[in-house]
Order: structure tokens, then C-alpha cells, then sequence
């Protein structure tokens, strides 16, 4: 069993701990936080594993996950890596009759296994690691595609995730073996490719929430009684979704755009650009976009990205 070394207990860090610790492929051996007492939740929640609240506290390991927003990969990984580089140097400066079994534990974390350091992001590439590749660690970027809400929702709702790898040969290969243990449906991205990929999972899923609050927010002063807006906005989402569930996009998409309705979309455009600049950009862009998937099957005017019709 690995052992685990989780760097922000946050929703997909705890869950994905939550996740490994049922399925009996790791044991959570220790958990940083940066707010004070988050930590302790996360042992708490998890019933293993003990909080810390500095880097020099955390134990060898033979998997950490630093499971933080982006702009606090890099920084992070420098900052473990300057810290195992200084506790490497303090071994070789121990007595000569130790010395050779310490390096010896140094070397792999203490451990018979190869020590690694997975990041979550599905934008940023493993490379942002680089810091923990220079001290031989393998790693690797690991990107659930679920929003993750809680950790209970996230939990109940992984199995059948499909999660993006992409970094080492050695942490590919160990990452496969734990997020299919959990579930997950796993394929390797190249790092080139995932800005692109990020960006569909933001269209897919980001969006919508923003989309509901903007028609919740557009009915108001409408007449639409403004308790009735959240669920009538809701009742459009469950719809659009069960007809997505059983047509492809073009044959689902309803509306103006659908209908080739350009006066509509030109004074609708008007309206709401009046009540919000960026509101009616954004409407100009999205009725473009159904524009092109009613007249030709998809969104994307670039012959290289746009679907091929079979031979």
C-alpha cells in the first residue's frame, strides 16, 4: 500500500484521498493545509492521517499530491523541492557509519518505491513539477473531469470519470493503476494539448452555472415572478440535458439560431447588449456559434478541429 503525503485538503484533494483510502491502494499518511485547522478537518473527515502545518513536518512518502489552485503549483513544488534537497544535504552530513544507510533511504523516500508528485490541474502540464524532477521523483498531472461540489457528491458520483494523465513514464503508469482502482476511465494527454482540453471542460461545464445566473438575473423585472426564475432556469437545463442524452448537438439545439431567425437574434442582441457590454458580446459570440452547428453540424470553422463527415 502507498503511502500518501496530501498538500491541500480541498475538495478534489479530499476526495480523491477519500476515494484511494476505500479502495485500499493508499494509506494517508500525512495532510498540509494552509488555513489553520483544515488539516485537522481533513484527518477528521478522513479518520487517517495525522495534520501538519509545515512542509519540514510532512514524512517520506511514496506519492504526494499537491492538489492546489494553479498558481500555486510552481511555487509549492520549488518550495518542496528546496526543502528535500536541504534534508538530502543534512543526511550526508551525519556520521559515516550512518551515512550509507541514509542516503540509501534518501534515495527512494525511505521507502522500496519510487517516490512521485502529481499535480490536479487540467491546464497546467507536469513540467510545473520540474523542481521534484530534479531531485528523481517522477511526475505527472492527473485531471479528474467531474466538478467536484463536495466531497460526498464527488465521491458518489466518480466512478465512470474520465481522467486526463500526462507527465513520466513511471507516474503514468502508477497514476492508471490508482484512478482506476476508483473508477476512473483514464487516456494520456500531451502536454501541448491542454490548454484545449481544459477550455472544452470549461465550455462544458463552467459555463452553465453562469448561464443560469444570467437568465435568472435577465427574467427579473420582466414580470416573471422572481421566486420562479432559479427554477425555471432549472427546468430549461434538465430539459436541454435529457435531449443531449439522446440527440446530438445539432438535432437538439432549438431556438433562433435554430430556426435561422436573424432578426431576432439582432434585436435580442440589441437588448441585451443595452443592459451589460460584455452580456452582449457574449450573446453575439454563442449566436454565431449556434449559428454555424444549425447550418453545417458544428461549431468550429477550422477545417483541421471541425468533425469529418465518414467516408
Amino acid at each position: 500500500m502507498l503511502r500518501l503525503n496530501l498538500i491541500g485538503p480541498g475538495r478534489v484533494g479530499l476526495s480523491l484521498a477519500r476515494l484511494w483510502q476505500a479502495s485500499g491502494t493508499v494509506q494517508v499518511q500525512a495532510v498540509l493545509a494552509r488555513t489553520p485547522g483544515r488539516a485537522a478537518s481533513a484527518v477528521a473527515h478522513l479518520g487517517q492521517g495525522r495534520a501538519v502545518d509545515d512542509l519540514a513536518a510532512m514524512p517520506p512518502a511514496e506519492l504526494w499530491l499537491l492538489a492546489v489552485p494553479d498558481t500555486q503549483v510552481g511555487p509549492l513544488a520549488a518550495q518542496l523541492a528546496a526543502h528535500q534537497a536541504a534534508h538530502q544535504s543534512a543526511l550526508r552530513a551525519t556520521s559515516h557509519a550512518a551515512h550509507q544507510v541514509a542516503l540509501q533511504a534518501a534515495a527512494s523516500g525511505g521507502m522500496a518505491a519510487a517516490v512521485q508528485a502529481w499535480h490536479c490541474s487540467g491546464f497546467l502540464p507536469a513540467a510545473e513539477l520540474a523542481p521534484l524532477q530534479g531531485l528523481g521523483w517522477a511526475v505527472a498531472s492527473v485531471h479528474p473531469a467531474l466538478s467536484f461540489t463536495d466531497p460526498d457528491t464527488a465521491c458518489a458520483q466518480f466512478p465512470g470519470t474520465v481522467c486526463a494523465l500526462e507527465g513520466d513514464a513511471p507516474a503514468l503508469a502508477r497514476a492508471q493503476a490508482l484512478m482506476s482502482a476508483i473508477g476512473g476511465r483514464c487516456f494520456t494527454l500531451a502536454a501541448a494539448d491542454k490548454p484545449l482540453y481544459h477550455a472544452a471542460a470549461v465550455f462544458a461545464s463552467n459555463f452553465l452555472p453562469v448561464l443560469q445566473a444570467v437568465a435568472t438575473e435577465l427574467w427579473q423585472g420582466t414580470g416573471v415572478p422572481p421566486e420562479w426564475g432559479p427554477a425555471l432556469a432549472q427546468g430549461f437545463v434538465q430539459r436541454a440535458a435529457a435531449n443531449l442524452a439522446r440527440l446530438p448537438p445539432r438535432e437538439a439545439l432549438t431556438g433562433p439560431a435554430a430556426r435561422g431567425d436573424a432578426r431576432v437574434l439582432q434585436a435580442q442582441g440589441q437588448a441585451v447588449a443595452g443592459r451589460d457590454e460584455a452580456l452582449g458580446q457574449a450573446y453575439a459570440a454563442l449566436s454565431e456559434l449556434a449559428s454555424r452547428l444549425s447550418r453545417q453540424g458544428h461549431c468550429l470553422s477550422d477545417p483541421d478541429t471541425a468533425p469529418r463527415a465518414a467516408p
